[in-house]
């Protein structure tokens, strides 16, 4: 598609590494629970902090927390979390640190008893399917919904941590289960 024909949700402005990952990635529907995984630890890191100071990082943290496999993870020791603790190229932050080896502990539990965490996931929306919004160029995307209320309550009372409806909803864009692309977007589906 010629560059100057392209239309994109105005979120991601001009910046190189916001623009590839609206395009490739954000609002595409992910049903493998690796990838729903890396979101949930890279949503949670980005609490408090702007996307693409996550996204910036992205590859560090890959580095640093295995390749974001939870079993792996799950099994970090505090030894892990002081290495990580000394790592420059992410979010030096321990208790999200040692949020993100809870929450892979809590993702691996929860897999068995849904059989995956996407099943988990799914089970919050109308006739298990993604949402799909009509949103218009211009128009600001609500930063929650009653879904996302839901399943940040849940996932919380399970014992997941930074990851209120707000981050929630971000992350439910991110993995397509949302769609918030503006109606006029070239990467809308």
């Amino acid at each position: 598609m010629e560059e100057s024909l392209i239309i994109r949700c105005s979120w991601c402005g001009t910046d190189e590494l916001y623009t590839k990952y609206h395009d490739e990635e954000w609002g595409k529907p992910v049903q493998n629970d690796q990838i729903l995984f890396e979101f949930l630890i890279l949503e949670s890191a980005q609490a408090g902090l702007s996307w693409i100071t996550i996204l910036r990082r992205r590859e560090n943290y890959r580095k640093a927390f295995a390749g974001f496999d939870p079993v792996k993870v799950a099994a970090f020791t505090e030894l892990d979390v002081e290495t990580l603790m000394q790592d420059a190229g992410i979010i030096r932050n321990r208790l999200k640190i040692a949020s993100a080896i809870t929450t892979a502990q809590i993702f691996l539990k929860m897999q068995q008893e849904f059989g995956s965490f996407y099943n988990f996931l799914i089970g919050f929306f109308p006739e298990g399917k993604p949402v799909v919004n009509e949103v218009k160029a211009g128009e600001m995307l609500q930063p929650t919904s009653e879904i996302s209320d839901k399943i940040s309550k849940e996932l919380k009372k399970r014992g997941v941590k930074f990851f209120g409806s707000i981050i929630c909803y971000a992350y439910l864009q991110a993995v397509g289960l949302i769609n918030d692309h503006v109606e006029n977007c070239s990467f809308r589906f």
